[in-house]
């Protein structure tokens, strides 16, 4: 069992140095847990190490966030020439997407794993670190082998950013949230005013960059106050978020995920700011993927349950143009939010189930993805 560290030296492929000393949390919260399963790696030093440790892939440092820490990319599988000769709104402008990107049968099918730009949501950043185990060993941190998986992630160009956000991450005192109350969560998540009450979600949204009336600073945000789903895209006030846009141009995944967490039964977040046939894909992966939860034993939603697919409310916006609205604007990509359980009170949800639900998202993208590719000619 692991512990929480309270002074971590990172290394980053023997150039970027940080000594980072662990946040602890305020008299009278609880400790961080010392039951934490040594599989449920998601401290800075464990990615660090993770990502130091690729051999099978390569590795590009594609921003330094707003605190000066590195953002890492991890890259599977050769990258096609699509051939672009236009950005992606101009090329749909032209009627053909393929003016950006010649994605026929003969190239790779690309997928973007997206890890938490939440601080908290240390759920996603334990899926991304045992991913990239299997990628390279073909087990995961338990020692349990995935070779099916592993063999599935060579049939494309994956690329996978473990962690999004490690100004928030190193802001925030708790490696774990299982067992624990969901208020202790949101606390150190979306942060507090100066008199110590609580932001919440969706208060947390309301001030933004979060600066002013700033008790904690929560770890939904970098050290800017930045949070990175909701940066204004025409203009972005976050090297990260740039950094993720310039990505999925350059990629043009097929699927991008973008990770999260919340007190909940898994589920995916339709994206409300993309065509009805982008929908209709989001829906049916949706269900396919609650059904394989279902068929496994782990955590879900009702049989059935379904995603809509209409459009927004026509009084009053009430469904924001987020990030992975944008993503979806910049490159075509079927883009989307999965909420992960934290493993609160509230959830009830195991570190085993947990780890269990990111894998089969995984898996459950990389087949949806082969088996409903869309060719651009």
């Amino acid at each position: 069992m692991k512990v929480a560290l309270t002074l971590s030296i990172l290394l980053f492929f023997g150039v970027s140095q940080y000594l980072v000393a662990q946040v602890l949390p305020e008299q009278g919260d609880p400790p961080p847990p010392e039951n934490i399963p040594d599989y449920y790696k998601n401290t800075l030093e464990e990615i660090s190490e993770q990502v130091k440790s690729v051999k099978k892939g390569s590795v590009a440092q594609i921003a330094t966030s707003a605190g000066g820490r590195p953002i890492y990319a991890v890259y599977y599988g050769e990258k096609d020439d699509f051939q672009s000769q236009a950005n992606y709104n101009s090329a749909v402008a032209a009627r053909n997407p393929a003016y950006y990107a010649k994605k026929g049968k003969s190239s790779k099918p690309v997928v973007f794993l997206l890890g938490p730009v939440h601080g908290q949501e240390v759920e996603g950043m334990v899926g991304m670190v045992n991913l990239l185990q299997i990628a390279e060993t073909g087990k995961d941190h338990r020692g349990r082998a995935f070779p099916e998986l592993q063999e599935l992630m060579s049939k494309f160009r994956l690329i996978i950013v473990p962690l999004a956000n490690p100004d928030g991450r190193a802001r925030n005192p708790y490696d774990s949230y299982v067992g624990l109350p969901v208020e202790i969560m949101t606390k150190y998540g979306q942060g507090t005013k100066k008199d110590g009450t609580l932001w919440r979600w969706p208060h947390a949204k309301a001030l933004h960059p979060m600066r002013g009336d700033v008790g904690i600073l929560g770890a939904y945000f970098n050290d800017d106050g930045i949070n990175m789903m909701h940066d204004d895209f025409f203009d972005p006030m976050a090297k990260e978020t740039k950094a993720i846009m310039d990505l999925v141009k350059e990629e043009v995944p097929d699927l991008t995920v973008s990770l999260h967490s919340c007190e909940c039964k898994p589920f995916v977040i339709q994206n409300a700011h993309v065509p009805r046939f982008m929908k209709d894909r989001i829906a049916d992966f949706a269900l396919e993927l609650n059904n394989n939860f279902i068929q496994e034993g782990l955590p879900h939603r009702p049989e059935g349950y379904s995603l809509a697919r209409g459009q927004d409310d026509p009084e009053s916006p009430k469904s924001s143009f987020n990030l992975v609205s944008a993503l979806h604007h910049a490159s075509g990509t079927m883009s989307f939010t999965f909420e992960s359980p934290h493993g609160t009170l509230d959830d009830g949800a195991t570190h085993e189930e947990i780890l269990d639900i990111q894998l089969t998202l995984y898996r459950t993208i990389l087949e949806y993805t082969l088996d409903n590719r869309m060719y651009w000619e």
